[in-house]
């Protein structure tokens, strides 16, 4: 329940103000009356004080939204914090820590934190590589993406709970509760607080029937790259039944690092796909529907609208609304994997073996894929949320996929070639919620890893797991697997895993994990990332990329770069950045490019042969050597139009 009445905006924003100026004394309460029905207040249930709105207030969300709004935002945290040691009161005395104590989260975390020490001790860094660097994140990192600027924008929602054995997401809460929050992280300046910043989502009125104006709740949404380097987001949480879905339709721009909000998609999405195919537009499929869980939408829907051009320039911020596609996707699970391959086509493989579709953007039609040929245990209809890439195939650009996690009975993998399904090598063993990436050198790296949704092997919002889930494994070129060092913590649900430009691996996600293990959960640095650095990191002196085309490349053209140690390249080539969430990345993608020439230290690098090869947007371009260690990235933008300077 609220603790007082919402403070109408003026009266709030004049009260901030004259704590600025008439220094209005930590004691003073905001003038507004307690919720109705309050007849007296315990210590838990004093009213907030202005003092403390301006303590919480945040300078960058007085620079976003202005001095009222940012007033209103901080008061709303206040609040959701005094809701929380209500509710905790409610349960059983010894508040919100009661069923998960803070010793036990030292405990923990100090366990993890040795059996990490000691079980890599045996792994040879410049064959398996090493796990580095752990600490503090202010966001839980449910939703990644990779910026063109280097930075990376983590998202997902401000928690109601911080007992670990209880749900921290508003799944089923409508109103001011129900909100997202996002951050920026930028690795250039390190691990530290000042590393981070943060960028609210703009503020938004759903159709929840409380008109109440919050940060826009786009946790458990779907996103992908827009052909100009931005990334649009689409879906979110409504609140209530299960998890609605919201229309919302979002851009976050990497240069300005703002958010715009585009008109409303025509139906609710929680938990939808979203990938960019070869003609620069996204196709929205799947998500629970407005009305709530067990109401997929069948509906696909595409951005920019069929009527609207894509834009390219990436100082323009696309603006629209999103269209009907002609085709419908009738699945019945959500977060579907999508994938554009180099026939143009867009690859929809459902978690339900039978539910496999290939989308024919030009026609806007669909066709059936044979049912992949899945093991599951009895009783069971469909897999898990688990991993799945489109494989390197050289300069031509992806044809197949294969698709790892989402059975934890089943270690094999399921390999998607010219139509047909087959039976590919399998992993040590079967896991959901994992995550696969695509090394430099082509080679594929899982990391993370569960038992079952927000089940670590030992039952339901249990955060004791089966710790084989902290266990690495890495594919080579041959199709084999082997397994690698182990992460620290057991991340499962809503993991995920980033390749940063200098080759390192980012790991964060799982908000139960990160709060299980947080010995300062008081605090707002709920989340926590740690850094995983490959093989080839610790396999002697890399390659350099000292320069790349700053301007757009066109397709099927060449272009130059150099390299003071050109001697030692023998390959070059091109790694979209990754955007994910619950295992599901529609945008991770891997294209050799020729050396055509060589002149001093300039290499001369063919592009792409099309968009089907590679989707217009930005790349890292990697200069490897023989043994397949790479260089540093740089960003290269393919352009579909004559190109112009990056912003």
């Amino acid at each position: 329940m609220s603790r007082t009445a919402v403070p109408p905006g003026r009266r709030l924003a004049a009260l901030l103000r004259a704590c600025t100026v008439a220094a209005v004394a930590a004691s003073t309460a905001l003038a507004v009356p307690l919720s109705a029905g309050a007849a007296t207040t315990s210590p838990d249930e004093q009213p907030i004080t202005a003092a403390q709105v301006q303590a919480e207030t945040r300078a960058d969300e007085v620079r976003a939204f202005g001095p009222e709004e940012a007033g209103y935002l901080a008061w709303q945290r206040l609040e959701s914090r005094a809701g929380l040691r209500e509710a905790a009161h409610t349960r059983a005395e010894g508040g919100p820590d009661n069923g998960y104590p803070l010793p036990i989260r030292v405990h923990r975390l100090e366990m993890l934190t040795k059996t990490q020490a000691e079980l890599n001790k045996k792994f040879d860094p410049s064959v398996f590589g090493k796990f580095t660097d752990y600490f503090t994140s202010p966001e839980y990192g449910d939703h990644v993406a990779l910026l063109p600027t280097g930075k990376v924008l983590l998202f997902s929602f401000e928690p109601v709970e911080t007992d670990p054995t209880q749900e921290p997401a508003p799944t089923n809460i409508i109103g001011s509760a129900n909100k997202g929050r996002a951050y920026l992280w930028d690795p250039s300046l390190g691990t530290g607080s000042n590393a981070f910043t943060a960028v609210p989502p703009p503020n938004v009125v759903l159709d929840d029937g409380t008109g109440a104006n919050r940060p826009a709740p786009f946790f458990c949404a779907g996103h992908s790259y827009l052909a100009n380097g931005m990334v649009g987001i689409f879906g979110g949480n409504l609140g209530g039944n299960g998890g609605a879905g919201a229309k919302l339709s979002l851009i976050f721009d990497p240069w300005t690092e703002k958010w715009t909000k585009n008109p409303d998609m025509s139906v609710g999405r929680w938990y939808p796909s979203v990938v960019t195919g070869a003609d620069g537009r996204q196709l929205i499929m799947s998500g629970q529907s407005e009305i709530g869980w067990g109401t997929p939408t069948p509906i696909v829907e595409r951005f920019p609208a069929k009527k609207d051009p894509v834009v390219y320039d990436s100082k323009k911020v696309p603006m629209g609304p999103v269209d009907r596609f002609g085709a419908d996707a009738p699945f019945t699970t959500d977060y579907p994997q999508l994938f554009s391959l180099n026939d143009g086509k867009i690859y929809a493989l459902g978690r339900v073996p039978s539910q496999q579709w290939v989308f024919d953007t030009k026609n806007e039609s669909r066709a059936d894929l044979p049912p992949r040929p899945d093991k599951l245990d009895p009783g069971v209809t469909n897999r898990n949320y688990g991993s799945a890439v489109a494989l390197p195939n050289g300069a031509k650009g992806p044809d197949s996929v294969l698709i790892l996690g989402g059975n934890r009975s089943d270690p094999n993998t399921y390999k998607l070639s010219g139509g047909k399904w087959s039976t590919d090598t399998p992993r040590a063993f079967g896991r959901t919620q994992d995550d696969t990436l695509i090394f430099p050198d082509g080679n594929l790296f899982t990391v993370n890893g569960a038992f079952d949704i927000r089940d670590y092997g030992n039952g339901a919002y249990n955060p004791n797991a089966d710790l084989k889930y902290r266990q690495t494994e890495m594919r080579d070129k041959d199709g084999n697997w082997k397994l690698g060092p182990v992460q620290r913590l057991p991340r499962g649900y809503h993991s995920n895993a980033v390749i940063l430009p200098d080759g390192r691996v980012m790991i964060t996600g799982d908000e139960l994990q990160q709060i299980a293990n947080n010995p300062n959960i008081k605090t707002e640095n709920g989340g926590t990332i740690e850094i995983y650095e490959p093989w080839y990191l610790h396999s002697g002196t890399r390659p350099k990329l000292d320069s790349a085309p700053t301007d757009g490349v066109r397709y099927n053209r060449s272009f130059d770069v150099t390299s003071s140690t050109q001697g030692q390249v023998t390959r070059a080539v091109l790694m979209s950045p990754i955007t994910s969430t619950h295992s599901v990345d529609t945008a991770q993608r891997h294209v050799e490019l020729q050396i055509a020439k060589r002149d001093g230290n300039k290499l001369t690098l063919q592009s792409p042969p099309s968009t089907n090869a590679a989707p217009p947007g930005y790349y890292m371009l990697f200069l490897l050597d023989a043994n397949g260690v790479p260089s540093e990235a740089k960003w290269v933008k393919l352009d579909a139009t004559s190109g112009g300077s990056l912003p």
